[in-house]
């Protein structure tokens, strides 16, 4: 169609001209997802200030960021010793304390209207989410509490299988539902009586259905790719994207590599293999992470950010662009590609997109109204959120 032939125009990482106008065009950015309050709570950072990650609310502000879904990821290790929700607990509260400690800054996002007099004051709106429901610990209340505390989107499952809800990797066991069990149909529905925005990113196809038919209130896969662009059990099938549309929500072009393209995956495979790269030890689990990243981003072969471009154009010709956002995974991914090293970075995409064709109001929706439409809706009228202008201390 006509998308598909524009979208292969003014590929290349010389903007020119473009790059100067998306500058002066300043679009707002509503990120999805990152993971920057794990690196924050564990090496010390100040997402206030500026760090050495992908992601800080000074460098994202240069780079046009007006709301981000700051997501409490907690590694399933912690479900074998009953700390998960400690740690859940830990990572809201340093939500509670950026969003105290910088209000020149960053300001509660908890539902479509503040979301709205955040970006006309000039601030970021700070929205937590939780990454993995595993977190809730098979509690409706405990999701409740998460809830009150601030929480307004959850990933309902990661890399690993729960008793409700099958995530898209393997090793799933007999007992795991091939999407969800009747209590994920209750967590879902529970989700839209809160005003909890539901997010379908690492579900499995047929809890991505399952979901879909459950809920009254759009969803969004924050951080994937397109299944079609590149063969990945992380990214949607072009019906996934159809689906989505119908549903009105929204998908986020995650900017992890190896979900982009699959001859940088095998190669980030190779190197994580190597003994230089299985050597690297900083002495804690998320120093080394970190570290090993560095070493990563130096030596693969470096992923023109016209790879991401490839993904929102699939995308946009499947689901249409008004469904079409952005979820970097900044911070909790290895290797970015080239000219999108962190937050500062968005207008690079956004002046590529533009070179492909798009026009300044398709540029606005992919990167701001889009993802703040479905957020609106989901913390919309009827539900707790809309009530609510600040979260209560976890």
């Amino acid at each position: 169609g006509r998308r598909g032939a524009r979208c292969q125009v003014g590929r290349g990482d010389d903007l020119g001209l473009w790059g100067a106008r998306i500058v002066r065009m300043r679009t707002p950015v509503f990120d999805a997802h990152v993971d920057s309050l794990q690196r924050a709570l564990d090496l010390g950072d100040d997402l206030g200030s500026i760090t050495g990650g992908h992601l800080d609310l000074v460098r994202g502000r240069v780079g046009g960021l007006q709301a981000v879904v700051l997501v409490c990821w907690v590694d399933p290790v912690h479900v074998e010793t009953n700390t998960a929700g400690a740690r859940c607990r830990a990572l809201l509260e340093l939500y509670q304390a950026l969003l105290e400690r910088h209000p020149k800054l960053v300001t509660f996002g908890g539902n479509g209207r503040l979301l709205k007099e955040a970006k006309s004051r000039g601030l970021i709106a700070g929205i937590a989410g939780i990454e993995g429901g595993h977190s809730i610990e098979e509690s409706l209340e405990r999701m409740e509490e998460l809830f009150e505390g601030g929480v307004r989107v959850m990933t309902l499952a990661w890399n690993n299988h729960l008793s409700w809800i099958r995530s898209c990797r393997e090793g799933a066991g007999p007992d795991t539902p091939a999407g969800l069990s009747d209590f994920g149909r209750e967590v879902i529905r529970r989700m839209n009586k809160l005003g909890m925005l539901v997010d379908l990113s690492h579900a499995s196809d047929q809890a991505f259905y399952d979901t879909l038919e459950v809920s009254d209130r759009p969803v969004i896969a924050s951080h994937s790719g397109c299944r079609a662009v590149n063969d990945h059990p992380r990214n949607l099938s072009d019906d996934q994207l159809k689906a989505l549309r119908e549903n009105e929500g929204v998908i986020g072009a995650v900017f992890c590599t190896p979900f982009l393209d699959g001859d940088c995956a095998a190669e980030l495979t190779r190197l994580r293999e190597s003994d230089e790269h299985i050597a690297i030890d900083e002495g804690s689990e998320a120093a080394t992470f970190f570290a090993r990243a560095r070493f990563l981003q130096e030596s693969a072969p470096p992923l023109p950010l016209d790879r991401v471009c490839d993904h929102i154009c699939h995308a946009v010709e499947r689901a249409g662009v008004e469904h079409v956002g952005i979820g970097s995974d900044y911070d909790g991914i290895d290797h970015i590609p080239k000219g999108l090293e962190d937050a500062s970075r968005y207008p690079a995409l956004a002046a590529a997109l533009l070179k492909r064709g798009f026009t300044e109001a398709e540029l606005e929706g992919i990167f701001w109204g889009n993802m703040a439409r479905a957020f609106e809706r989901a913390t919309g009228e009827g539900t707790r959120a809309a009530e609510l202008d600040a979260p209560v201390c976890v």
